[in-house]
């Protein structure tokens, strides 16, 4: 007996760390790289909308600025039409005064 009596190894315990180290690979194979694909394309889709909403903000602007522009051209030109129409009535007025002298 040189060393004494040896006792059982305990394999219930190298089975549980077996067990341990798979489920530690499943999680990471399985649930965790999946996931972590998914937020990263979720995250360049989010990018790619804000993206895509800047460039609609700018168009928004673009199109506010026109209209506006069109609002004034339209108020400019009723001004100018109010304007002509008020000088032809002083002249149709001016015509039947001096059709009304002649006479």
């Amino acid at each position: 007996m040189p060393d004494g009596p040896r006792g059982a190894f305990p394999w219930f315990l190298v089975v549980a760390c077996a067990l341990l180290a798979a489920l530690l690979a499943y999680t990471l194979f399985v649930g965790y790289l999946p996931a972590k694909q998914r937020v990263a394309r979720l995250e360049r889709e989010l990018k790619d909308l804000y993206a895509r909403e800047a460039d609609l903000q700018t168009k928004l602007a673009q199109n506010e600025q026109r209209h506006a522009l069109r609002e004034r051209q339209l108020s400019a030109v009723t001004a100018e039409r109010d304007a002509i129409a008020r000088r032809l009535e002083d002249l149709e007025r001016e015509v039947a005064a001096l059709r009304g002298r002649r006479r």
